[in-house]
Formats: structure tokens, C-alpha cells, sequence
């Protein structure tokens, strides 16, 4: 892994638990990994588009990813009582919005991996998306509530936008 996706990891993984939690995948233990690799894989692609640089991921580690408090409330996410909650403050809203963004759009996610393909934090490395790209029936079956487009819009929507903007897509395709 290049420096600057090692300095993502804690976003990365944070931002895929929370939307682990939010919306669970069926019950099962292979159901929990696809659904858990999908989200890893939305996760990665959102993080590395949001901050595209080794300098942007070096500020990311000075100043924070500013947790998980507004999509906690726009989802209607509670914490577990008595849980440790210290890698909430990782989670990155931005990230989270954009990784629903792709996991409920096939064509956002085949845009998002298409330019991340190219960027510093896949260099040297040989990123496999496929999960998120293109999913089979378990991976599709495991993560129902994670690819449902109307469950996942208010999350989607926070930072969809910006999502649109970086890569380069009129909001009329993707609506």
C-alpha cells in the first residue's frame, strides 16, 4: 500500500463500519464479510477521491475527519449502549455520503473507480473493485439495505453533489 492510502486506512475503515451498522446485511457470517467488502471497497474508492493527494490525506491526519455525529442523526443510527465509540470520530461524512452514492449506483461506482485507477494512492498496487462494481447475487443478496438507492438517499444526497463535480458527471445522468 502507497504512504498515502496508509494514511486513509483509519477513514476507510471507520466510514465502512458506519455504514455496516447503518444498514446491516442479512444475517450470516458470509453475508457479514461480502457485505463488509463491499462497503471497504465504496469506502476506498469515496476516500481516495475526497482527498486525491498525499498532502490532502496528510491534512486529513492534522485536522480530522469530523466523525459521525450528522449522519448518525440523518439516519437514525444510535450507538450502542456501553460500546466503544472512539472510531466514530473517523468516520468522514463526506466519504460516507459519497460511498452510498456508489454503492447504490453501478455507474457513479464505474466513474469513481475509473479515476481513482490512475491516482497516487493506487500506484504500485493492483485495486480490485469488483465487488462494488459489479456485484453477483450473494454480494447483491448480503447487502440489500447497502445498494437500496431510496434507503441510502439521505445519506447519498448529503454530498452528492460534490461527488458529481469531482468526477465530472452532469446531475441529469445520475438522477
Amino acid at each position: 500500500m502507497s504512504p498515502a492510502s496508509a494514511d486513509l486506512s483509519s477513514v476507510i475503515a471507520a466510514t465502512a463500519q458506519w455504514l455496516l451498522r447503518a444498514y446491516p446485511p442479512e444475517r450470516g457470517p458470509l453475508s457479514a464479510a461480502l457485505a463488509e467488502a463491499q462497503c471497504r471497497q465504496a469506502a476506498t474508492a469515496a476516500a481516495w477521491l475526497r482527498y486525491p493527494t498525499a498532502l490532502d490525506a496528510g491534512l486529513l491526519d492534522v485536522v480530522g475527519p469530523g466523525g459521525s455525529g450528522r449522519l448518525d442523526w440523518v439516519a437514525g443510527v444510535d450507538a450502542v449502549p456501553g460500546e466503544d465509540t472512539a472510531w466514530r470520530t473517523w468516520v468522514d461524512e463526506v466519504v460516507a455520503s459519497w460511498a452510498a452514492c456508489l454503492l447504490a449506483d453501478r455507474s457513479l461506482a464505474l466513474a469513481a473507480v475509473a479515476t481513482v485507477a490512475g491516482s497516487v494512492h493506487a500506484a504500485g498496487l493492483a485495486p480490485d473493485f469488483r465487488r462494488l462494481t459489479d456485484p453477483d447475487v450473494r454480494d447483491r443478496r448480503a447487502a440489500v439495505l447497502l445498494r437500496h438507492p431510496d434507503l441510502l438517499a439521505p445519506v447519498a444526497d448529503l454530498h452528492r453533489a460534490d461527488l458529481l463535480a469531482r468526477l465530472g458527471t452532469p446531475t441529469a445522468e445520475a438522477a
